[in-house]
């Protein structure tokens, strides 16, 4: 545990309100919100990061968050498009993920994309903020991606790494038992359902030592299935879903330039329209 992480836990426990006033997220589809649809959200989408900001926003007048994340990104994107707007804000908690669509559709090298997160980390550290970081689930039970998991696994080590040497805060999805269930991830299986956003909101703020009223939730075990029925299930996910994505990303497409971030501005965390922007 990071001295800092110790000191805001004491804080916790002496009853004392969290520091944060501003908080901003990075990232591509994951932070987004993908797969955790609500009409009442912007963008349509709720997420992970949407519900630590409502817990973070409860009893904290002036709160603001922002969210800075579009899906499809790749590590360099996210840095190029995303780091510069989010230090302008001027965040005190900033929620930092990418490096997920480098390894899954471009075989990207986990320990170059650990040499651009650990500057990446560095420059939002200077400000002074604290700094979230996320190891990536562990997919070995996934068929396609389980061919994955080595590359997945060293990125995971090389962000531990990066999270002790600027004083981040990890919180680490690979041990994160909750995402093992199938009912954690949407149809699709690249991204967290509602349920698996909320798990992941639960474990941030753990992580961050914040008292909240998320409740963790237990799924009952999924029934087993048979052999025969697992790889016809596999099968159909692969028709419906793999196979049209890797051919989103591999053949030429428009850019995604027109994609832009769904809380572009800090503001407060309820409301249907875009958040009132605060100085």
């Amino acid at each position: 545990m990071t001295t800092e992480k110790q000191d805001l836990q004491a804080g916790a426990e002496t009853g004392g309100r969290h520091p944060w006033r501003r908080f901003v997220a990075l990232g591509d589809s994951y932070t987004e919100g993908v797969g955790d649809p609500e009409p009442r959200s912007l963008g349509g989408l709720r997420g992970w990061a949407d519900r630590v900001a409502e817990e973070l926003s409860a009893g904290q007048p002036g709160f603001a968050y922002a969210n800075l994340a579009v899906r499809g990104m790749l590590l360099r994107q996210i840095l190029d498009r995303q780091l510069a707007p989010a230090l302008a804000l001027k965040p005190d908690l900033i929620a930092m993920s990418g490096g997920g669509n480098d390894i899954i559709f471009r075989r990207g090298d986990p320990d170059k994309l650990a040499r651009h997160m650990d500057q990446a980390v560095e420059n939002l550290a200077a400000t002074g903020a604290t700094v979230l970081l996320y190891a990536g689930p562990d997919w070995g039970g996934t068929p396609v991606f389980s061919q994955i998991r080595g590359r997945v696994a060293i990125y995971n080590e090389h962000l531990h790494k990066i999270a002790l040497r600027h004083h981040a805060i990890m919180v680490d999805l690979w041990c994160l038992p909750e995402l093992q269930d199938i009912r954690m991830w949407d149809p699709d299986r690249l991204h967290l359902s509602p349920l698996g956003h909320h798990a992941v909101a639960v474990a941030t703020l753990n992580a961050l030592a914040v008292p909240h009223a998320l409740e963790p939730l237990e799924p009952r075990p999924v029934p087993a299935h048979g052999w025969t029925q697992a790889r016809a299930e596999d099968l159909v996910w692969a028709r419906q879903y793999f196979f049209p994505w890797m051919l989103h990303r591999i053949l030429p497409h428009g850019s995604d330039e027109s994609l832009a971030a769904k809380r572009p501005k800090p503001g407060p965390v309820h409301g249907l329209n875009r958040p009132d922007e605060v100085a």
